[in-house]
């Protein structure tokens, strides 16, 4: 019997995965793999995504990492991200960003085409139906505005967390707004952030769920700042982690 090919799937780790959260790249990694005849790599010279510096209007520092991506992740069949920020700023602005250099518009399209969030992979590319993950806690979902508007992911995270042993599912009012990090957003009107990262937790507690999950770092980090500074006893964790079983560890913010 021929086995099946492999196909490699390269990971976009993103910044605040590797400088925050390394365990929610190795789950990643483990529910890739797990879901289908897949083999993760992890590119060494990949870097930010560009975001930043595309959103704060310095395009020229976007258009050069833009380009290093490009080349990084091109040799793949499928590219994910554990961030829809992320995946969205490569599926949604490359494209853009680089349509008018001839040498990378159709390799910035062509990479575009082939990168998922990562539950939108999950469940859309592979199909995967083997969650075999426990965990006996009362959640709540955050949709970070790029998964939502850029992505179109909503469905997936929730259609994989119902395959969840024991877990309890509470949806989040007034879930579809932006929870206030928004990148450099935070940084330029810490004011209006503040108030709408206070909407979310104020959402987030009203629906008596324990544990709060998402799929973007950036919004976590600034949930569980948030819960921290209230005392809350909600715990921030991310949606692989759970999905992966590594959710055992500290949640996100603890400690810190």
């Amino acid at each position: 019997m021929t086995a099946t090919p492999r196909k490699q799937v390269g990971l976009f780790v993103t910044c605040l995965v590797d400088l925050y959260r390394p365990t929610v790249g190795f789950a990643a990694i483990a529910l890739i793999e797990r879901s289908g005849p897949f083999t993760v790599v992890v590119p060494e010279a990949q870097t930010c995504c560009g975001q930043p510096g595309y959103n704060s209007g310095d395009k020229e520092t976007a258009l050069t990492i833009a380009r290093q991506v490009v080349q990084a992740f091109e040799g793949f069949e499928y590219v994910v991200a554990p961030s829809g920020s992320c995946a969205g700023m490569i599926k949604t602005h490359y494209p853009e960003l680089l349509a008018g250099d001839p040498a990378f518009a159709m390799r910035a399209q062509a990479l575009a085409d082939k990168t998922y969030e990562l539950t939108q992979f999950l469940h859309d590319v592979a199909h995967w139906d083997g969650v075999h993950a426990a965990f006996a806690r009362t959640v709540t979902y955050h949709d970070s505005c790029s998964s939502l508007r850029e992505l179109k992911v909503k469905g997936q995270p929730r259609a994989l967390l119902a395959k969840t042993g024991g877990l309890t599912f509470k949806e989040l009012p007034d879930g579809e707004s932006c929870c206030g990090f928004g990148g450099t957003f935070c940084v330029k009107f810490p004011e209006i952030s503040n108030r709408m990262v206070a909407d979310k937790v104020a959402n987030i507690e009203a629906t008596g769920a324990d544990v709060v999950l998402a799929a973007d770092m950036g919004c976590l980090l600034n949930i569980a700042g948030k819960l921290k500074r209230k005392d809350s006893k909600v715990e921030v964790r991310h949606v692989a982690e759970v999905l992966a079983g590594m959710a055992q560890d500290a949640a996100i913010g603890e400690g810190q």
